[in-house]
């Protein structure tokens, strides 16, 4: 028991540290762009707003992967446990990067990334949520918001693979972290809604 806890700790940090690595950011110092503009996120939106939508796309992906590979890995080498963690610890080390000094992203693709690894049936129909919202919408910060709460409702009501109990926390846990880290747009959303 010792080592598998030894082993859980080891690849969670493994999983903050590849998280915490910003596309954004390097995207940006090689563009020389600046971040602090638009909305301020070192994300793949204020990329694609700030430096155009190709960059914002391949930024938007490379932030999916490191949700993706290192969680999918867990899972492949040790159990849904790990990988539970694993994908957390991506998500996290992407909103509180150790490189930008505690500074990141809202974490939407890398959790994105995470949830297809371990839950794949359940990115799918965030995907499908996403897709809808923007289409009507034209507002990701609305789709990403949407989509949280698709999985919310998943992870709460859909069948889970065992262990059901941890990932239905999981799964709630990762929707409640994207949709606070929006809950400046879900403010200025209801703030024009109640006028």
């Amino acid at each position: 028991m010792p080592g598998s806890w030894l082993v859980l700790v080891l690849a969670a940090v493994a999983g903050f540290l590849v998280g915490g690595v910003n596309p954004a950011s390097i995207v940006a110092r090689l563009r020389h762009g600046d971040l602090r503009l638009g909305s301020g996120n070192p994300g793949a939106t204020n990329t694609g707003r700030l430096l155009g939508v190709r960059w914002g796309v391949l930024v938007g992906v490379l932030d999916v992967l490191k949700g993706l590979l290192p969680t999918l890995l867990a899972l492949w080498w040790f159990d849904r446990f790990t990988a539970y963690a694993v994908g957390l610890a991506c998500i996290v080390g992407h909103i509180l990067s150790p490189y930008l000094h505690g500074r990141g992203g809202k974490g939407v693709a890398t959790s994105l990334g995470a949830v297809t690894a371990v839950l794949p049936w359940f990115s799918l129909v965030m995907l499908g949520v996403f897709g809808v919202v923007v289409a009507r919408s034209r507002w990701v910060a609305g789709a990403s918001v949407s989509a949280a709460l698709a999985l919310l409702l998943l992870s709460v009501f859909a069948p889970m693979p065992a262990p059901v109990l941890a990932g239905r926390i999981w799964g709630a846990t990762v929707a409640l972290i994207v949709i606070g880290r929006h809950h400046r747009n879900i403010r200025v959303w209801l703030a024009t809604r109640l006028r």
